[in-house]
């Protein structure tokens, strides 16, 4: 094994060492995790019923255009 092969493993090896570290520092902890979850939009359960609220319109909406007979794609006027 030539010293630039050792050299260049060595590099290499504390290259992801300090990589892993930075990346651990940043990383919040687990019990701020879960903290953080908790303050989520989607926790509320106000904000969740708010969100099916939306999205039962949005599918009703989706409904209605299907059964449409008119192609809304081809713009006003269009054949």
């Amino acid at each position: 094994m030539s010293i630039r092969t050792l050299l260049a493993s060595s590099g290499m090896i504390a290259a992801i060492g300090l990589g892993y570290g930075m990346w651990s520092i940043i990383s919040p902890g687990e019990e701020r995790r879960r903290e953080m979850v908790k303050n989520l939009p989607e926790y509320s359960s106000q904000t969740m019923d708010e969100t099916r609220k939306r999205t039962a319109l949005v599918m009703q909406t989706l409904k209605e255009a299907s059964e449409c007979n008119e192609n809304l794609s081809r713009g006003v006027g269009g054949k």
